[in-house]
């Protein structure tokens, strides 16, 4: 005596669902979930952002640093103490034409 065993499609159907809903799922969430593509591309433009102003911010710290080094009472420079006279004090030399 054989008997064929009948199984019912429904079953197959909801395991395929089922798997399909998960690859679906995960799909999305490594694309636009909190460590997929989008953010990382997101989170990579906000580190060039920053690295650009942390250099820019460098630059003028060396600059700030290397005035007032030069505006130092051990080292006297001329072109700066001349420069600083004429924006604080208003003094021109006696050769300058003044246009207002």
């Amino acid at each position: 005596m054989t008997e064929t065993l009948k199984r019912s499609g429904l079953g197959v159907l909801v395991y395929f669902a089922i798997m399909f809903s998960l690859g679906i799922y995960f799909m999305f969430a490594s694309v636009q979930g909190d460590f997929g593509l989008f953010r990382r591309v997101q989170i990579e433009a906000e580190a060039a952002t920053l690295t650009a102003e942390r250099d820019r911010l460098t630059r003028e710290v060396a600059d700030l640093e290397n005035k007032t080094r030069r505006m130092s009472d051990t080292f006297l420079d001329l072109d700066l103490l001349d420069q600083q006279a004429r924006d604080v004090l208003g003094l021109v030399r006696s050769d300058e034409i003044v246009l207002h």
